[in-house]
């Protein structure tokens, strides 16, 4: 039995859910299945840069591409530097056999290339070692810029390796394949219906990645070049309004479910923005050098460590700010854990954080307006609002009058430890009147009257 489940983040009431890291999908669903020796590809250790058929040495092994190569220009989408391109009616093959569970989940972003017509393709698979193949599932339709994730299951004990096929259209990129394996004396399949074939699940059990942007864009951020400081960057990872003139974010928002979540390490690896129009200020990691202040991450590391470019991601100067080492490394750092906390309780979070003013304190002591010469401003007041929702679907209708929100406004200074995270909670009224902002307006108006002008009084661990 076949099944395909599409995750089409923006459209997503209308689908079953599909995960990224069925790992992770395991641990939520624990009683029906159990996950086994993932296998990950990622593009980054490879090479290949014409569209020749040859075989290439990728990490997870060797793979024939046909009509393909390994995209670096910045027209191919790809979470870090690298992604598949294919063109024509080519070919992507695992040249191996991936044998582990007894159900076998296939899991990739997609996007159309540049701003080519849209691609139509399909994931094909073979038990007999590429003799013949079958295709898994329905074709899927390629329309988008931005990186989506679509997931196949294929039900099948023993050996399998799996092809991307180019079907027409325009050229596609293809990014972070996991296959995996799901075993167990209950699998998928076995809980698969009769009359609709479609696997029993409960999709308020399975988190899945979001779209970050799925509550509103704050300050109707564009991506025109010429609104400079209001230039809105969309990373598969994050979203971020860009402020030129400052050298920083205006505001950060990502969704947190435990999909997002893996055992990548923290890379450390500041790098700029190489995908900043031309003319802009584009900060580099040694502009903080001996500044006093910390480079602070707004969508924080340890919520992107589902793969290395998923991590390397929270490193781009553009979610990077001037923060007080002390709020940093003490007060931001435990709201950020108690907000993964909230997470693994069976939550999904949709979180926003910025600043604003300027004139922030560091460890040289004083006040700095800025840094690098006037190029980076330091934001006198941090601040931060997070709604929970349990997890589930149709996110933007679940927001009720009851719905939590928790918002905190920290002065950005060495002293801001004399109290814990929690002293600092305010209204998300006070600080849409501080920036000028407005969260989550794709909530309707009214219910957003009342979650907005509450102080959470909840409970803090």
């Amino acid at each position: 039995m076949i099944i395909l489940f599409k995750l089409q983040l923006q459209k997503r009431d209308s689908l079953l859910k599909a995960l990224f890291f069925f790992n992770l999908f395991a641990a939520s669903v624990n009683s029906i299945a159990q996950t086994v020796n993932p296998l990950k590809e990622t593009f980054e250790l490879g090479s290949k840069d014409s569209y020749q058929a040859n075989k290439v040495a990728l990490s997870s092994g060797n793979w024939i591409f046909d009509d393909a190569l390994i995209g670096e220009s910045i027209l191919d989408k790809k979470n870090g530097s690298k992604s598949l391109r294919i063109t024509n009616q080519g070919t992507v093959t695992m040249d191996f056999d991936f044998v582990s569970g007894n159900t076998k989940v296939i899991s990739l972003y997609h996007a159309i290339y540049g701003d080519d017509s849209p691609a139509v393709w399909a994931i094909y698979s073979s038990t007999d070692s590429a003799k013949t193949w079958q295709r898994v599932g329905d074709s899927v339709i390629t329309k988008q810029s931005d990186y989506r994730m679509v997931s196949f299951i294929k039900s099948h004990i023993g050996k399998i390796r799996f092809q991307i096929r180019k079907l027409s259209g325009g050229r596609l990129n293809i990014d972070d394949i996991s296959i995996t394996g799901i075993g167990g004396k209950r699998t998928l399949s076995t809980l698969a219906t009769a009359n609709c074939g479609c696997a029993v699940v409960t999709p308020d059990t399975i988190p899945t990645r979001d779209n970050n942007l799925a509550m509103g864009n704050p300050s109707n951020a564009t991506t025109n070049p010429s609104d400079s400081n209001n230039y809105l960057i969309s990373k598969s990872q994050y979203t971020v309004s860009y402020n030129n003139s400052y050298g920083e974010a205006n505001w950060s928002s990502w969704h947190l479910s435990n999909a997002w979540k893996g055992s990548s390490a923290r890379c450390d690896c500041f790098t700029s923005d190489s995908t900043l129009p031309s003319g802009y200020n584009k900060v580099t990691t040694s502009n903080y050098t001996n500044s006093g202040f910390d480079r602070g991450h707004l969508c924080p590391s340890e919520d992107r460590d589902g793969s290395d470019s998923d991590n390397r991601a929270t490193f781009i100067m553009t979610n990077i700010t001037p923060q007080a080492p002390i709020l940093n490394q003490q007060v931001w750092s435990s709201f950020e854990a108690y907000c993964r906390n909230l997470m693994t309780s069976g939550n999904e979070l949709y979180i926003i954080a910025g600043g604003y003013g300027s004139g922030g304190n560091g460890s040289k002591g004083g006040d700095s307006l800025t840094i690098n010469k006037g190029k980076i401003n330091v934001y006198a007041h941090y601040w931060k609002v997070a709604l929970v929702l349990p997890v589930g679907i149709n996110d933007v209708n679940r927001v009720s009058t009851s719905t939590r929100i928790i918002a905190i406004d920290l002065p950005n200074n060495q002293s801001v430890n004399a109290n814990s995270w929690d002293y600092y909670r305010v209204s998300v009224d006070s600080i849409e009147a501080a920036t000028g902002y407005d969260f989550f307006s794709n909530v309707p108006t009214n219910i957003q009257a009342v979650i907005e002008a509450t102080v959470d009084s909840g409970p803090t661990q």
